[in-house]
């Protein structure tokens, strides 16, 4: 099988919900630069693959056409929040199959303000087994995504005799990041206190600031063959050495942690180091799914960034930083670059091929060689890439 190669990455800054350009234009605006940035004509492009939750079928031929109309096939992709990625893996795919040589993976989301909310609610909902193993534990009613991370935090808390500061390490350090990120939505420090003291959105731990905020945006990755990329003279390729999608099994609803994926997370991360035949330990960057920071805890340990249980020591040591084992989500992650659903996964690409390339300027990690990204949707789907210069 051919190796996949990320040609050209970009990406929109993301935007407050009806603050941004109209998703046709953030998504031809990103697509574009991608494919300028690969050095490549348009016209080499085979297979598109469009990410996105909110929106009628087919918007993604209606995004692309702003940037280019050549006949190819364009395959809309709905995967709630892993969505971006689950584009770039269809991408990969693709190419790595030898079906295609060049193809092209992008996402872009136009959100409206407030929690998320299902559009269809005159039939059956695909989170009815998460409310099944929430009622059974009488957790508080919210709204979905609030009701299942504040559980998962919660539960966390209980089993391994964490406190809720940890989530507001996690928030600091995290936006910390992203004030050497110019792509970052928010860029106001904070300190602990900041989090703490923000108002409770649930139960009786979980704050504002331990949340991430709903956006718009839109991000692209051009993907090619290694024999493709000789032949058009494309240098400075980034490879997925390797990549894999999971989905949930009936042990995801035997507790609050594994509900929200990190029993997905495991089986992935497994799948992806067996492929590249590259452990864990050696990975410099990291970005992952910190829609709330108790994810991006229970993912420390689903990846196996450490063991279970100890998230509170790998913290307190700053092994999720500088100057640690691993530097996590550099780019302020989607606690301060914000989440526009479709958009998520290409920007977490967006980020690790630069800072592969050596092109992150103040947030660059230094000598990376190996970037791992995980992207998170429930219902479900865990995206797992794994990156090498």
């Amino acid at each position: 099988m051919s190796k996949a190669i990320v040609a050209g990455v970009d990406m929109v800054k993301f935007a407050k919900p009806g603050q941004s350009e109209s998703y046709r234009v953030m998504a031809s605006t990103a697509i574009q630069g991608a494919v300028k940035e690969a050095g490549i004509d348009h016209k080499l492009i085979e297979q598109a693959y469009a990410g996105y939750v909110y929106g009628d079928s087919t918007c993604g031929q209606h995004a692309l056409y702003d940037a280019f109309q050549t006949g190819i096939p364009v395959l809309n992709v709905n995967n709630n929040c892993s969505t971006g990625s689950s584009a770039l893996f269809l991408a990969r795919q693709a190419v790595k199959s030898g079906a295609v040589e060049c193809a092209l993976a992008f996402g872009f989301e136009e959100m409206q303000p407030g929690a998320l909310g299902s559009h269809w609610d005159d039939r059956e909902s695909p989170f009815n087994r998460f409310l099944d193993v929430l009622d059974e534990r009488d957790y508080p009613q919210a709204p979905l995504a609030l009701r299942c991370f504040g559980a998962a935090g919660h539960h966390y808390m209980e089993k391994y005799g964490a406190t809720a500061d940890l989530f507001a390490k996690v928030s600091v350090k995290t936006r910390n990041h992203a004030l050497n990120n110019p792509y970052s939505l928010l860029q106001t420090p904070l300190t602990e206190e900041d989090v703490m003291n923000a108002p409770v959105v649930y139960m009786d731990y979980l704050t504002r600031f331990m949340c991430c905020p709903p956006t718009c945006g839109a991000g692209a990755a051009v993907v090619v063959s290694e024999a493709f990329a000789k032949k058009h003279g494309i240098s400075n390729g980034v490879e997925i050495i390797g990549q894999a999608m999971t989905t949930d099994t009936p042990d995801s609803w035997t507790d609050p942690i594994k509900l929200v994926g990190s029993d997905m997370t495991a089986r992935a991360i497994a799948q992806v180091t067996e492929e590249a035949g590259i452990g864990i330990n050696e990975v410099d960057v990291v970005e992952l799914h910190d829609c709330f920071t108790t994810n991006e805890v229970i993912t420390y340990e689903g990846l196996g960034l450490c063991g279970e249980g100890e998230a509170s020591k790998f913290v307190a040591d700053g092994d999720n930083t500088y100057g640690g084992k691993f530097v996590v989500n550099p780019s302020g992650g989607l606690m301060s670059k914000g989440h526009p659903l479709g958009a998520t996964g290409l920007a977490q690409c967006y980020e690790l091929v630069n800072q592969l390339r050596g092109n992150a300027d103040r947030r660059q990690v230094d000598g990376a060689k190996v970037a791992l990204q995980h992207n998170l949707g429930l219902g479900g789907a865990a995206v797992v890439t794994m990156y090498r210069k």
